[in-house]
């Protein structure tokens, strides 16, 4: 993997050692590699408006700009509004759809803050799934495995990337971008940075507007970064937050207090998961973290409520049902059928399950008050084989259960998370969640910055 940390990339565009321009150049490359994943990890960019705005954010740093971002190329997923581009959400059915009139929020403050916006990544169709398969146009494969396959014919060879925002972890794992905008209803950011040794943050959902994102589930749909460390979500976040960003400097682990999510969370890991898991709690309880088991008692009061139906499948179907009546076939199978799933909910169903999640969270309130942050495995396998996914309707949804199971918790609890790369050098990626309830957003950045550095001294997979 060829992740860099946006910190190294400013440093090296305000000494004059590159430029913007050179940065594209970069990417576009890896993009266009036959041999690389850029077919499949984005569905569109136009290289020469991208190169006109590298050359006139040089332009603005010679004559002393300064700006957080600035000449950065920041991928952007399929569901996020770009003015005169088409939002089709990973989907055939919208790639008529007329332009966006105008860039959603976040995209807006991304250019405000000198990004260039980079491109529209790959999907799930419509974000409604953890896998990150495609089956319009293509999966693109996981860093960790990669064996056969090729751009041209877009054969779906080696392992997942996760998903929804498959595209977007790609972008940054190889080199495509410097980091990537993803959403996350579910655990769409989170997932995919897990599976293929990226990190991953969804904040508190009323931190970031959604507003000209195509919707998948109004009441927890996210927008986060995904990018090489901890501190390059920090910096992106800020900016999609609409806040001033400030010095980011890592918590002091010695002392903090960490509970250790039990229950399910930790039930059927895969040996590499559960292995990196333990792994990474003892490096942080040697480097003088009080690490505790954490009974949250309501946990297992989540899938009961969602026991006839989810809100995203609810809403979801809301979003979709005019569509799904008149483009049905054009949809993947699978997605549609599991939106159609909502059927089979009522609207008092839909209401109980608001109801249950305002009481859970409110009963999570005076729980996590006792840790500093909540720690458990992101995902509770390592990422699957494509080709067994595809071949199978069964493992298909197995899989996607699984994979979901543990980061949408903290959707449900509206609350802000982590995904930090745990595992060691040349093993199966692995994510650590860092997790708290909402509002807690740069605590959990600043507590995160200083398990990544801890997990680094350890031996760990994170970028220097």
């Amino acid at each position: 993997m060829t992740m860099r940390p946006i910190a190294r990339q400013l440093e090296a565009l305000n000494r004059g050692e590159t430029t913007s321009r050179d940065l594209v150049e970069q990417c576009l490359a890896a993009i266009a590699d036959p041999a690389g994943e850029g077919a499949r990890a984005f569905l569109r960019i136009d290289a020469n408006a991208v190169r006109n705005t590298a050359d006139d954010l040089d332009r603005q740093r010679r004559s002393g700009v300064s700006k957080p971002l600035l000449g950065l190329p920041i991928s952007i997923k399929d569901l996020c509004d770009v003015a005169g581009e088409t939002t089709s959400a990973g989907s055939i059915v919208l790639r008529d759809a007329p332009p966006a009139k105008e860039d959603a929020p976040i995209v807006a403050r991304l250019r405000a803050a000198g990004a260039i916006p980079f491109g529209r990544t790959n999907m799930t169709e419509f974000a409604f799934s953890g896998l990150g398969i495609n089956p319009h146009y293509g999966t693109p494969r996981n860093p960790y495995d990669r064996a056969g396959g090729s751009a041209e014919t877009k054969i779906p060879a080696g392992r997942i990337p996760g998903g929804s925002s498959s595209g977007a972890v790609i972008s940054v794992t190889d080199g495509m971008a410097a980091a990537a905008i993803g959403s996350d209803t579910g655990g769409s950011i989170r997932i995919p940075a897990a599976l293929c040794g990226a990190t991953g943050f969804k904040p508190t959902q009323r931190r970031v507007p959604t507003t000209g994102a195509f919707p998948l589930s109004p009441t927890m749909d996210s927008l986060g970064p995904i990018a090489p460390t901890v501190a390059c979500c920090a910096l992106i976040d800020s900016v999609l937050a609409g806040e001033a960003p400030q010095p980011f400097a890592p918590a002091q682990l010695s002392g903090l207090r960490l509970g250790v999510m039990q229950g399910y969370v930790l039930e059927a890991l895969d040996p590499e998961v559960a292995t990196a898991f333990a792994a990474a709690l003892a490096s942080l309880s040697a480097a003088g973290a009080h690490l505790q088991d954490f009974h949250f008692t309501s946990l297992n009061r989540i899938p009961e409520a969602n026991r006839k139906g989810t809100v995203p499948t609810y809403e979801g179907y809301e979003v979709h049902k005019d569509l799904i009546a008149s483009h049905g076939n054009q949809y993947d199978p699978i997605v549609r059928s599991r939106m159609l799933k909502a059927l089979d909910m009522t609207v008092t169903d839909y209401r109980n399950i608001l109801d249950a999640r305002k009481q859970i969270i409110a009963e999570a309130g005076p729980a996590f008050a006792n840790f500093d942050a909540v720690l458990l495995p992101c995902v509770s396998r390592i990422a699957p084989r494509i080709a067994d996914l595809e071949a199978s309707l069964e493992a298909y949804l197995a899989s996607n259960a699984d994979i979901l199971r543990n980061p949408s918790i903290f959707n449900f609890l509206d609350g802000c998370a982590l995904s930090i790369p745990c595992h060691r050098p040349g093993e199966a990626p692995v994510g650590l969640m860092v997790a708290a309830l909402g509002g807690e957003d740069e605590k959990i950045l600043r507590i995160g910055a200083a398990i990544e550095a801890a997990l680094a001294k350890s031996g760990c997979a994170i970028p220097g």
